[in-house]
């Protein structure tokens, strides 16, 4: 079993499509600075982390309109 699940992170955010663009994100700026919001993290991966994150909701996106 994942931790979070789908189903509770689809309630954070409006689409998969932006649930695993903003995970990617973070991910990838957890790699490259080495910070990270969670005190203790279940997940040992950044992608994992990432999405505990969103899952408190410490992370934020904002839709930008071209």
């Amino acid at each position: 079993m994942l931790y979070p699940s789908i189903d509770v992170l689809m309630n954070k955010l409006d689409s998969k499509y932006t649930l695993v663009t903003v995970a990617a994100k973070r991910a990838r700026e957890m790699q490259e600075e080495s910070d990270q919001q969670i005190a203790k993290p279940v997940s040992f991966k950044y992608v994992g982390k990432a999405l505990e994150e969103i899952n408190e909701g410490l992370l934020n996106y904002k839709r930008v309109e071209k």
